[in-house]
């Protein structure tokens, strides 16, 4: 198995963990979030040659032209110097990543690496990715109340707009139109869950369309990170080294604060993932939110919740 990998799933789901853990075994080269339309890391034509407008740019075979010939490029590891100097490197940290990541894509060519491409603004296109691509999606998903609690401590919010103003993607996914009432809303926590129902049912929808699509729970990662990620390299067609094993135990078992040394960041950009001990974080996902909250979380995402393809135990509430 040689082509692409793609990890994706909604902001705040263990994406850059993932992706860092899958590319600890240094046979991928990490591609961080070529859709996101901030720069950086996005608006990079070096990396990705295509113009992103919106959070969750839908992509399908209907719009494809120009993301395939733009994404064949990415995950073919052909760095586009040009376009990054005609449009992209215009300061000196511009022409710094153009440096950085030119010779990441040219080094990762020459040695036959694959492209892993940590995405959670591809997620509603995944299958285009699967289909079009060649791409092995790992699709991770996150209890509700952990992803809501996560957006709330950080004061994220959603605009639904971006969403519903793409055609292509309320027609493939015509659940989209429940967020409509909400668009313009200040609720925060209710936009939150509404988003990650929304997204579970089109993720659940896609795994079974796309064999080449998996959803992964970022909790069963979370509980036995040696096991999950041994398992999760063999469906990606990674080799598990003890390189792999040391890097990932480092990265997610240690006690306490973990060491600096735990983990070597590679790839072409920083991302939100902070070694940890990923048991202990699992004892604290609901923090910040009162039980009342919680209850209100798992009433506004039932319907997904009780009915995906990966099951997520039902957090108990207390006083």
């Amino acid at each position: 198995m040689s082509g692409p990998i793609l990890v994706t799933g909604l902001p705040r789901s263990g994406t850059s963990w993932a992706g860092r853990m899958l590319a600890a075994g240094g046979e991928v080269v990490y591609v961080n979030e070529p859709l996101n339309p901030q720069r950086p890391p996005g608006r990079s034509p070096g990396v990705l040659d295509a113009t992103v407008s919106h959070r969750f740019q839908y992509i399908c075979r209907d719009n494809e032209h120009p993301w395939l010939r733009a994404f064949s490029d990415t995950v073919a590891l052909r760095y586009r110097y040009a376009a990054e100097l005609s449009r992209g490197a215009r300061s000196a940290g511009g022409l710094a990543r153009l440096v950085r990541n030119g010779s990441a894509f040219t080094a990762g060519r020459l040695r036959g690496r694959r492209a892993l491409l940590d995405d959670p603004f591809a997620l509603f296109s995944a299958g285009w990715f699967a289909e079009r691509l060649g791409c092995r999606v790992v699709l991770l998903v996150r209890d509700p109340v952990s992803f809501v609690a996560s957006w709330q401590r950080l004061g994220w919010t959603v605009y639904f707009h971006e969403l519903l103003e793409q055609p292509l993607l309320t027609r493939d996914h015509p659940c989209m139109w429940a967020l409509r009432p909400l668009v313009g809303s200040q609720d925060r926590l209710t936009k939150a869950a509404a988003l990650w129902k929304v997204a579970r049912t089109v993720a659940g929808a896609l795994a079974e369309r796309h064999p080449a699509i998996r959803l992964v729970s970022y909790e069963h990662l979370a509980a036995d990170p040696v096991a999950a990620y041994r398992d999760l390299y063999a469906w990606c067609g990674l080799t598990w080294t003890d390189r792999a094993r040391r890097r990932v135990e480092g990265a997610c078992t240690a006690p306490g604060e973990p060491s600096r040394h735990a983990f070597v960041r590679t790839g072409l950009s920083r991302t939100a993932f902070r070694p940890m001990d990923s048991r202990k974080a699992l004892t604290d996902l609901a923090c910040g939110l009162t039980p009342a909250q919680i209850t209100r979380i798992h009433d506004l995402t039932r319907v997904a919740h009780e009915g995906g393809c990966v099951p997520i135990p039902r957090r108990r509430t207390s006083g």
